[in-house]
């Protein structure tokens, strides 16, 4: 097994938009970033980062977000794993964080590919507000829809273990979106890592248990109560094992520890 990682794009932003008590003044670069697990049985893909069309993609959103929205782009997953001649029949399944445009976006460059989301994701993207837009906008997309039937696994009631063998294990995390997850990844060498998604943008919002200031959460957070609370479990978890490496979807700093592609501009 191994990780690697895949940063398709840097969106231009500032802590004050992650996380309470974030200053204006602290610059950050947002990754907009795909993941490889790759596994013995089947190599998986969490999220896709932006796509070769992200321009085009991007004008689907309202004029106010692009209007605050400035990013600059890389290659896409697809292109990178292509120029490293990757074999794409070994990629079983893209998995979702969750279904928003910065997630999504490299989707039809993966045609025939499984997408991976639970009900309630699903659910979002057929019927959810705009920011589901260019989810719905991505033509062909194969959906398979899975369900929580394990146990329990650090405090969250139920769990989907991809492989039945403790390495990829999926849990509910209904907040930013209705169907958002969490997943956890175990290597052979005992490192353990929690991929949030976008429960927080940056590490202080775990770290300091600190939510979206309003303006943010307001617009980006279907549940605003339940991210909270999910912040406050996360926290504790990670208190609790200080050896898990926790990466919010967003952080370039918590990405340190993982290989690159090398990625290009396009």
């Amino acid at each position: 097994m191994a990780l690697v990682h895949l940063p398709t794009g840097i969106v231009h932003r500032n802590a004050a938009l992650a996380y309470r008590g974030g200053s204006f003044r602290d610059k950050r670069e947002f990754t907009m970033s795909s993941v490889l697990i790759r596994h013995p049985r089947g190599d998986l893909l969490l999220d896709t980062g932006f796509g070769r069309d992200i321009d085009q993609r991007i004008q689907i959103m309202p004029f106010w977000f692009r209007a605050v929205t400035h990013y600059t782009r890389l290659q896409s997953a697809a292109q990178q794993l292509d120029r490293n001649g990757y074999d794409r029949k070994r990629l079983r399944a893209i998995v979702l964080t969750h279904a928003h445009w910065d997630h999504v976006s490299g989707l039809g460059e993966f045609p025939g590919t499984p997408v991976w989301v639970d009900k309630q994701e699903r659910d979002f993207i057929a019927h959810g507000n705009f920011t589901a837009d260019v989810a719905r906008s991505i033509e062909n997309v194969h959906y398979e829809i899975y369900t929580f039937a394990g146990g329990p696994f650090l405090g969250f009631a139920a769990s989907y273990d991809v492989y039945g063998d403790g390495s990829i294990v999926i849990v509910a995390a209904s907040g930013h979106t209705p169907g958002s997850v969490i997943v956890f990844v175990t290597l052979p060498d005992g490192k353990r890592y929690a991929f949030v998604g976008d429960l927080a943008w940056q590490r202080e919002g775990i770290q300091l248990r600190e939510e979206r200031p309003w303006f943010t959460r307001s617009s980006a957070d279907s549940d605003p109560a339940a991210v909270r609370a999910l912040l406050q479990r996360m926290s504790a978890i990670a208190a609790r094992f200080p050896e898990l490496i926790v990466i919010p979807a967003h952080d370039l700093r918590a990405y340190a520890t993982l290989p690159t592609l090398d990625p290009q501009r396009p």
